[in-house]
């Protein structure tokens, strides 16, 4: 009998697609109202304003891959001009998957003009088994303007039953003002720090942490209204102030207290509501 070369030789393994996605918003101050003045939208990375009642408008930013892999690559913009103000989210939790080689990685830049604000409020990162994630958060404030800022992570799916052990993730958050730093908070979590049980520098056993910061002519005063806030079982908050920042850190044992939480805490700084893809 004779075999051909083509039927003893292994087939090669075609490339995996891989997501690569890029969205783009800009918004200016026109007849006392906050508008759309630019949009691009590329590959799996949307953005949607969903049409709101108040006058300033919503930036809802999606992933329409449903999560990020090794090798995806996700970049968003949001350019918010002088006196605008505006609102950012994303329409559902993010979500890192395990992989076995490669990167997945995500850029946000987020730009404020002069008397601007903006509320970024992201929902949460949800970091699965052997995730390997790098992300990079650049905010630059134009001068006198504020942002309120929200980043939660979450280590797996509690109602799923998974554990994560093994993960890679570079998180790291810039805000500047015209360039020069505010706040630079690098996040880094590897496998070591998630599975050292009882580590109080660390994890301590808790599955979600996040990161608020409030940016604003007053912001020390919100120490105190957060303080008096009352506690949710199994949460941990801290927070100080100084030279117009507020920072409050969160651990909770896992994603809902968790979740909990940042509702009440970033009703009361903004003085209302959160947007109504949180409330789904």
């Amino acid at each position: 009998m004779t075999v051909s070369v083509a039927e003893v030789m292994p087939r090669p393994v075609g490339r995996m697609q891989r997501v690569d996605g890029r969205a783009e918003v800009g918004l200016v101050r026109g007849s006392g109202r906050t508008r759309l003045a630019h949009l691009h939208q590329a590959g799996s990375a949307k953005a949607m304003l969903p049409r709101c009642h108040g006058t300033s408008p919503e930036v809802v930013l999606l992933n329409t891959a449903g999560g990020v892999t090794g090798g995806d690559r996700l970049r968003y913009a949001i350019d918010v001009g002088p006196g605008a103000i505006a609102t950012a989210t994303t329409q559902t939790a993010e979500r890192a998957y395990g992989t076995k080689n490669g990167v997945a990685k995500v850029n946000i830049d987020l730009m404020v003009g002069k008397g601007g604000h903006l509320d970024w409020l992201p929902q949460e990162t949800i970091l699965f088994d052997t995730a390997n994630l790098y992300r990079r958060t650049r905010i630059d404030l134009s001068t006198d303007a504020t942002l309120l800022y929200s980043e939660a992570l979450i280590l797996g799916r509690a109602a799923m039953g998974e554990a994560v052990r093994s993960l890679s993730l570079i998180d790291r958050r810039d805000i500047t003002r015209n360039g020069k730093p505010l706040l630079i908070d690098p996040v880094r979590l590897d496998g070591a720090m998630i599975s050292a049980p009882g580590q109080c520098a660390l994890l301590s056993g808790c599955r979600a942490l996040a990161t608020v910061v409030l940016i604003a002519p007053d912001a020390e005063d919100a120490v105190g209204q957060i303080r008096a806030l009352p506690g949710i079982d199994g949460v941990t908050i801290g927070s100080s102030a100084w030279e117009g920042k507020c920072v409050i850190r969160l651990m909770a044992v896992d994603a809902w207290p968790m979740r909990r939480a940042l509702v009440r805490l970033l009703t009361q700084l903004r003085g209302g509501p959160l947007p109504r893809v949180w409330q789904i």
